[in-house]
């Protein structure tokens, strides 16, 4: 319903602007999805009308990037309470790129001139809602068709405009299951340690689309032939010879489809050092749950190797953690990429399925005020003898508070 909504305000849009004069077309990855018969994410319009005329026809928009030609404009709610948002941006040609991402300046233009300036020719097509007709300017519809990703004109030229662009093909070829142009291809090799200049946030974010869509292995080959994993990941990845990385692949093809984007990134670190994933993650500027799962699954991931000879409180303690469904996924990708059997994992999940909540992760028999109230003065033993009676419950030892009080008064004389 959504969709039926989006799509429908997206049309209006390009009415009203029609209406009050001025040309208006639907825009780059909503026309690449509507002629492959997916359902666009977004619907972006490209239109004669300036960013000062654009605010004058609809009564709510933001000026999202009004010096660039773009303005959002805020049509109904939907089902979920958000409004629909639609970026509308004045055809544009631009003039220089200084920092490898946005023009310097820009010059409106004609929307021919607008497609020329765009990256890919299958993201460069236009479509009239209204006529219902295709507007190509740059031989898009003929590469979806042969099924090719082509940078429009010139390649260095455009990934000298915006470098994020060359990750962005290794993201686009898996996705719609295309073939790099070869001068494309060429292009992003020779370019390639330009990637670096591109904000640690912006990489992070195409490598999430990469990593999260079930096309991920052939996402990430073309990330290292292409020679950008050796700049992104210089820790992993030396050589642009996809080869040498077999096993890391091999171990990726095995996680779940439906992957999150910690345990796909751990799965590519995780013969280095936790704190060496840490490193990278800080680096690409990670939200902190993500670097969290991330360290904590290299860490972890021959922790539950031999499950059942841990101790109770051990296994446990691992168990409850919010990676575990994850930290399995990561041990059962291993273990099958080797051709080995996945008894630990099945182990783990009869005891996740065996145990409530309540024996997994009880509520604490005994806390610091109980050691204050039996006289023991705070420092580093309250820390000692806390962790001590709580591995004693977790192992079965202790299961009521009276006991697990008397145990705090031993081991306070004992320590």
């Amino acid at each position: 319903m959504n969709q039926i909504l989006e799509k429908a305000f997206a049309r209006d849009v390009v009415q009203k602007l029609v209406d009050a004069g001025f040309e208006a077309l639907w825009a780059g990855g909503c026309v690449r999805d509507e002629l492959l018969g997916l359902i666009p994410a977004d619907y972006d319009i490209a239109t004669s009308a300036r960013p000062e005329q654009v605010r004058k026809i609809f009564p709510k928009t933001v000026a999202v990037g009004a010096s660039f030609g773009v303005i959002e404009v805020i049509g109904p709610l939907l089902a979920n309470g958000k409004p629909i948002m639609i970026q509308v941006a004045t055809f544009r040609a631009d003039l220089g790129y200084t920092d490898g991402r946005r023009p310097d300046a820009v010059r409106y233009c004609s929307a021919q001139e607008d497609a020329l300036r765009r990256d890919f020719t299958i993201n460069g097509m236009f479509y009239d809602p209204l006529d219902n007709k295709l507007v190509d300017y740059v031989g898009g519809q003929i590469d979806l068709n042969n099924k090719i990703l082509r940078a429009i004109g010139d390649p260095n030229v455009r990934f000298e405009e915006d470098r994020l662009r060359m990750l962005r093909a290794a993201r686009l070829v898996p996705r719609f299951d295309l073939r790099l142009d070869e001068t494309t291809k060429n292009a992003i090799i020779a370019n390639s340690s330009a990637i670096g200049t591109v904000s640690p946030e912006r990489i992070a974010d195409e490598l999430r689309k990469i990593f999260q869509h079930p096309s991920r292995v052939v996402g990430i080959s073309l990330f290292v032939e292409l020679g950008l994993a050796k700049q992104i990941f210089p820790e992993v990845f030396s050589t642009e010879t996809v080869e040498n990385y077999i096993d890391i692949l091999r171990v990726i093809q095995y996680l779940p489809k439906v992957s999150s984007f910690p345990l796909v990134l751990a799965s590519l670190l995780q013969k280095l050092s936790g704190k060496q994933a840490e490193e990278i993650c800080r680096r690409f500027k990670l939200s902190n749950v993500e670097i969290d799962a991330t360290r904590s699954l290299v860490e972890l991931k021959d922790s539950l190797l031999c499950p059942d000879q841990l101790r109770l409180c051990q296994l446990k303690k691992i168990l409850v953690l919010p990676i575990v469904d994850d930290l399995l996924s990561l041990m059962s990708a291993n273990r099958r990429s080797f051709g080995q059997n996945i008894n630990a994992v099945e182990y783990c999940l009869g005891k996740l399925a065996e145990w409530p909540r309540e024996i997994l992760d009880p509520l604490p028999l005994v806390g610091g005020e109980d050691l204050k109230v039996l006289g023991m003065k705070p420092g580093p033993k309250y820390k000692q003898i806390l962790d001590l009676i709580r591995d004693e419950q977790l192992d079965g030892v202790l299961k009521i508070r009276a006991h697990a009080l008397l145990r705090a008064e031993e081991l306070s004389k004992l320590l």
